[in-house]
């Protein structure tokens, strides 16, 4: 028999001398030519798409010139559909692979952005599936599944598509504000919202999906740099998730570990920087604008030993050897090894595409006018910023190059509409007249504005989340001539408020950054051709949020320097997260046997088994019953939350607990829909983060707004379901 991969891996690095071992510690490996090791570059993207980076190379023209370019996970995440977002990342990982194996990328993609969306004013928001937890959770593992395991179990597998990195790890929300940059940030984080609220989304990655990879971020928490914290990257991501089993590694972000000494000052020189981060657990280090690593002076300094170094090195090429990267010609082999240019652009992968866009589309607003019926005398204003960009603005950031780019007025112009077309300032000031103009000669019109953070991503945050002045006045201006407006907001979600109570703007739609087919996603929902069903994955908070509490607060809770963050713990958004309107109507009631029952907690726990985390035991499915009552055919997204009072503390919960989207519900049909819940659904977590699963009375919630509950009572004694490890006395990472 031959060695298994962490035999193999074990062997390769017995062999390097120290010279080679310390040259393949970063992200632009230089290999060891002695041993028939190449160079390799493990910096490269894929977050909606295989994405240009360091790693990746485009071709000019014809094979490899292009990727699928799927909208970006925010919008992704609107449709609350894990069979889409698992199909997403069987694409994604399959053209991943395609690249790797012509050799024009590598086999690790860092993806996916999983930090919670907590704060509007984040640039990196859009990144991400939202801001709650659960849903993140729920959407990288479906993600995972299809990019890594190309839709098998990951606990059983040994093989891998290609190697994700689930990022950025930990609470990290903050690029540059107010002074402050993620450089340098130290968020000081309760170990209670860490555990409850920063960290699950890693947990599924680690623990449940058993990730390849997981990168550590720039920012500090509690004092600790994260890319040198031992307590986050050995005593919770290797000891507590047991994220061990196939030696899985730790990439740094790109100068994270120059930051430690630089930006944070924790330690004086980067020698010291290089070995607090590879002692601590980082395996490989992203070095970027020409600053470089001191490995060698850390090894020549003993601020780091061979055997650490062995084990990063250990764990990298292990990540390879699972993925075949040392295999022999594609031509030899079958399964993802041998995926070529066939595999990129598929017909398949392009529906899949405009299919993510219009099911993450949500309706915010509507009267009646949508869906749009046009006769053929009639004509369309398209107006807007975004409506017919070629800039790539539907993209938003991390993108490559897709194969067709669809504006929305190459889409109403190539469904036959008649058009007129002007462009109009998204903000400072600027010339409008001749979309004012448009739509004074057109019968109705499409507004397609909002506000495009991408270039804010990597850089800094936003300070406002009003709408620009200047298309405030426009939009003014266009509701006083006397025509239908419809106004599709794109980029990350903004104050609403004066459009939702303007009556002479009928609707709202928010595709957020719908990639490649954004246009005629768009046109599609605006037609009718596809009904409406996303829902918000954000808060939309108001304008004078951004004056309530700093974005460097990390705090969840309401206070009185802090007015609460995300669903669960603010009350005043403008528009909530879940909200939604359809094209018909909809009522969802819970089966009335599910009412007023009563479960000991022992007997909850009794059918767990010892092998799976205790969160993730079932608890009791209820059935729903969903109607379409109007006159449409739709599909519709069930949400049912969990709320309670019981545990110590005096703030009331209401968490999602389960979702399941149903599709093309015709109309009169009623149809019952089993949602599963587990026991982590409706625990809690305590002050000093153990999950606790409390006594007392529950209510599961259906919809927003609410429209049914059914309630029940949990008896006997708490049930402690995990006791989290606490930072080791006078240890800066515990939280204050």
């Amino acid at each position: 028999m031959g060695l298994d991969p962490s035999q193999r891996a074990k062997a390769l690095v017995s062999a390097m001398t120290i010279e080679e071992k310390l040259a393949n510690l970063v992200d632009h490996s230089q290999g060891a030519e002695r041993l028939g090791l190449p160079k390799y570059d493990w910096w490269s993207e894929a977050l909606h798409g295989v994405a240009g980076s360091p790693g990746v190379h485009f071709a000019d023209h014809g094979n490899y010139s292009s990727a699928t370019s799927f909208p970006l996970p925010i919008t992704i995440s609107a449709a609350f559909n894990d069979g889409l977002v698992q199909a997403i990342g069987h694409v994604i990982g399959t053209e991943a692979r395609a690249f790797a194996n012509a050799g024009r990328a590598g086999l690790d993609f860092w993806t996916p952005n999983i930090n919670p969306f907590k704060d509007p004013r984040w640039g990196r928001g859009l990144e991400t599936p939202g801001e709650d937890p659960f849903r993140i959770s729920k959407y990288v593992e479906a993600l995972l599944k299809g990019m890594e395991w190309s839709g098998k179990n990951p606990n059983t597998t040994e093989k891998r598509q290609i190697l994700a990195t689930c990022k950025h790890y930990a609470a990290y929300d903050l690029e540059r504000w107010n002074g402050v940059v993620r450089y340098s940030f130290d968020a000081i984080v309760s170990m209670q919202d860490l555990v409850e609220y920063y960290l699950p989304p890693f947990k599924q990655c680690a623990r449940d999906s058993n990730v390849a990879s997981i990168m550590c971020s720039y920012n500090s928490v509690n004092g600790t740099p994260a890319c040198a914290n031992e307590y986050l990257m050995q005593t919770v991501l290797r000891d507590h998730w047991n994220w061990t089993k196939h030696n899985n590694y730790v990439v740094s972000d790109c100068n994270a570990v120059h930051n430690i000494y630089a930006d944070h000052k924790w330690v004086q020189t980067a020698a010291q920087a290089a070995g607090k981060a590879f002692s601590a657990g980082t395996d490989n280090v992203c070095e970027a604008g020409g600053w470089t690593t001191d490995v060698v002076g850390a090894f020549n300094q003993s601020r780091v030993s061979e055997e650490v170094i062995d084990r990063a090195l250990r764990r990298q090429y292990e990540g390879l050897i699972r993925a075949d990267y040392f295999a022999v010609s594609r031509d030899d082999v079958v399964g993802p090894r041998s995926y070529g240019w066939e595999y990129v652009n598929t017909e398949q992968a392009q529906t899949l595409a405009l299919q993510a866009a219009t099911e993450g589309t949500v309706l915010l607003k509507n009267d009646g006018t949508l869906p749009l019926r046009l006769a053929k005398n009639q004509s369309i204003a398209v107006i807007g910023f975004w409506a017919n960009d070629t800039s790539d603005r539907m993209l938003g950031n991390y993108y490559g190059k897709p194969p067709v780019y669809r504006t929305p007025l190459w889409a109403v112009q190539n469904a036959g509409f008649q058009v007129n077309y002007a462009t109009a300032p998204s903000s400072g000031t600027g010339n409008y007249r001749a979309a004012i103009q448009a739509a004074q000669n057109s019968d109705v019109v499409l507004y397609f504005g909002g506000i495009d953070t991408t270039f804010e991503t990597e850089d800094k945050d936003r300070t406002t989340i009003a709408w620009p002045e200047i298309q405030r006045t426009i939009l003014r201006e266009l509701s006083g001539l006397g025509k239908k407006i419809i106004v599709v907001q794109l980029g990350t979600s903004i104050d609403n408020t004066p459009l939702l109570v303007n009556e002479k703007i009928n609707s709202i739609l928010w595709v957020g950054y719908p990639g490649m087919y954004g246009g005629p996603a768009a046109l599609d929902i605006i037609t009718g051709n596809t009904a409406p069903a996303g829902r918000l994955p954000v808060t939309q908070y108001p304008a004078n949020y951004t004056e309530q509490v700093p974005m460097t607060d990390m705090s969840l809770r309401p206070s009185s320097k802090n007015p609460g963050r995300t669903y669960k713990w603010y009350s005043q958004a403008i528009q909530e997260f879940g909200s939604s309107l359809h094209y018909t109507n909809f009522t969802i009631r819970f089966d009335p046997r599910y009412t007023n029952r009563t479960y000991p907690t022992t007997q909850i726990l009794a059918g767990c088994s010892f092998s799976s985390p205790k969160d993730r035991c079932p608890f009791t499915p209820h059935v729903v019953q969903v109607r379409n009552s109007g006159d449409v055919a739709s599909d519709f997204i069930a949400l049912a939350f969990v709320t309670t009072k019981a545990g110590p503390e005096p703030y009331p919960i209401k968490e999602l607990a389960s979702y399941k989207r149903l599709a093309n519900v015709k109309p009169g049909e009623e149809r019952p829909v089993q949602l599963g819940f587990t026991i982590g659904n409706l625990a809690r977590v305590n002050e000093r983060g153990d999950t606790v699963l409390y006594a007392g009375e529950y209510c599961l919630v259906l919809d927003v707004p609410e429209q049914d509950r059914a309630c029940f009572e949990l008896t006997g004694a708490d049930m402690v379901l995990d006791v989290w490890p606490q930072p080791k006395v006078g240890n800066a990472t515990r939280g204050h």
